[in-house]
């Protein structure tokens, strides 16, 4: 059984269950984060299943945000975009950039991601087209609370994110489930 089978499978079974033991009991939930947040997170697999609870929350409660490194590259690119709707549309009133000890994007390099593509017979003229974005985006990070606050400011001074937005940065440990704050974003918050 291939991945894509394995996946369909699973739902089967998972919509059986559904139907019979969720659906009774489990009121429609809205599109809208009841608790008004926005979770931008790395898309490392030790999150799922584990960030959330560590955290408290439960389905319908936040809008979350994912990508490789929890990493915002430039002024409207798909996390600012994201965060625009999540604001202006679906009531967030808060955001928090969430980093993670251990993160694999710190040891990589955009040399070793680019031969790596060449080994997969990515064309060079294709890669030239984003290698100065991605040396730019995978050798700077190295660090990742350091990342978290570089992400935190650059989503602060957006001038499309609203003052009145607290942009909070924490780090989890994906080890242990701890999460500590690294900006506290009501301090910079214009309320």
């Amino acid at each position: 059984m291939n991945i894509l089978e394995q996946v369909l499978a699973a739902n089967g079974q998972f919509m059986e269950r559904f139907v019979e033991d969720v659906v009774p009991y489990c009121p429609e939930n809205s599109k809208l984060p009841n608790r008004h947040l926005a979770i931008f997170t790395c898309m490392d697999t030790r999150l799922v299943d584990f960030l959330e609870p560590a955290m408290g929350i439960k389905r319908g409660e936040a809008k979350v945000i994912k990508n490789a490194g929890n990493s915002v590259t430039g002024p409207f690119e798909s996390t600012i975009r994201s965060l625009i709707v999540s604001i202006y549309e679906l009531g967030v009133k808060e955001v928090m950039v969430i980093g993670h000890l251990d993160c694999g994007l710190a040891h990589t390099t955009a040399e070793s991601l680019i031969q790596k593509m060449l080994v997969r017979g990515i064309s060079p003229d294709a890669i030239k087209m984003i290698e100065a974005e991605l040396k730019d985006w995978i050798d700077h990070f190295h660090h990742p609370i350091d990342n978290i606050e570089e992400v935190v400011i650059k989503i602060r001074n957006n001038p499309l994110i609203p003052k009145d937005v607290p942009i909070h940065g924490l780090i989890f440990n994906p080890h242990t489930g701890q999460l500590e704050v690294v900006v506290d974003g009501y301090q910079a918050c214009i309320r």
